[in-house]
């Protein structure tokens, strides 16, 4: 495989795509104009495909994130399009150089969209890309079909239970981190984090963490693995700084934010949510299309945590009849729970 980018990751592991997927986009237009931006484009079997998933994966992670949900599609006796791609700043899409959140990366992801002319789209969600993929699609909401959110939202985010300012650990929560770890350790962090998000105690959790970011800083994550994954691109000091970025701003999550970049200036994002907020109902609610919406939730998590659920359910009450919650499950629940994804969203397909 040529790579066609200035990503710091040169030996991803075999199953990072599927055979002869691999593609390149340019991007045309905005603040990352110029830049490559990786995705795989591929068909699971012969035939007419009977659904389009496009995949949009948060921080600090990428398109490999949903390798378990994406093998489970291929396997079943349905045809799908399968497409996933790298941010830029992550996995093989080029190095950031800004310090980019939602409002930037969903930009880019519908300049994709419009390039590949994609339509009747099953839309996968998580984490930030949640407000990534949602708020790039609803600009042109007639192309989605299908949503499935899996512990994300677009919403305000609660101040009661789990928040992330006192979790997973109350005196070292999730939104300070970045404060107290150093640039350049960034990436052990990031190589726990997501492989490693179930329910734990904090000393098991504080362990883990330190034991990742020396394996990151003496370069002992075998290439390959999904911990050299989710760490190899973060030993870029631009990704790091936009990486970052996206966890200060947890605890306003859905409510909007400012802040200034050192290259592009003031950086606002309220107008971006009260889009996201006021479409989404009239597009995809009941006031709209009302199109399936289906959920998954790791309930160990801000994101999972009931009031999240209640948010989206109250927005959009078709998401009722199609909730999965895992209390054994936390954040990243994509890495555990890929077959059961898959089988929701080939269960969504088969429906007329």
């Amino acid at each position: 495989m040529e790579i066609k980018s200035n990503t710091l990751m040169r030996s991803p592991p075999a199953d990072y795509f599927p055979a002869n997927s691999d593609s390149w986009f340019v991007l045309k237009d905005g603040y990352d104009a110029g830049k490559t931006l990786f995705y795989y484009d591929y068909v699971s079997g012969p035939g007419e495909p009977v659904a389009t998933v496009l995949m949009v994966h948060g921080n600090p992670e990428c398109s490999y994130t949903y390798r378990h949900i994406r093998d489970h599609l291929i396997k079943s006796t349905s045809t799908f399009r399968i497409i996933a791609m790298d941010h830029i700043g992550f996995g093989l899409s080029d190095a950031a150089d800004f310090e980019m959140v939602d409002m930037h990366h969903a930009a880019n992801v519908l300049q994709l969209v419009r390039h590949l002319e994609l339509e009747d789209i099953t839309l996968l969600v998580h984490d930030w890309g949640g407000p990534i993929g949602i708020g790039a699609l609803l600009s042109d909401h007639w192309r989605v079909k299908n949503l499935v959110v899996m512990n994300t939202t677009v919403f305000p985010m609660s101040s009661s239970g789990f928040t992330y300012q006192n979790y997973p650990i109350s005196w070292f929560p999730w939104s300070s981190v970045p404060r107290f770890i150093p640039d350049s350790l960034w990436g052990g962090v990031a190589g726990y984090v997501v492989s490693h998000a179930e329910p734990q105690s904090n000393a098991t959790f504080f362990c883990g963490v330190i034991g990742s970011i020396l394996k990151f800083r003496f370069r002992r994550f075998a290439k390959g693995s999904p911990e050299y994954v989710w760490s190899e691109v973060l030993r870029s000091p631009s990704n790091v700084k936009s990486s970052k970025r996206n966890v200060l701003q947890t605890p306003v999550w859905g409510h909007g934010y400012t802040y200034n970049d050192p290259r592009h200036g003031t950086q606002d994002n309220h107008s971006f949510y009260e889009f996201i907020q006021r479409e989404i109902l009239a597009q995809w609610g009941a006031a709209g299309r009302n199109i399936p919406i289906c959920g998954f939730f790791g309930k160990w998590d801000p994101c999972g945590k009931d009031e999240v659920v209640a948010q989206w359910q109250q927005a959009l009450p078709q998401m009722k009849q199609r909730t999965h919650e895992f209390p054994e499950v936390g954040h990243f629940i994509e890495e555990t729970k890929g077959k059961e994804i898959a089988e929701g969203i080939i269960a969504m397909a088969k429906e007329k």
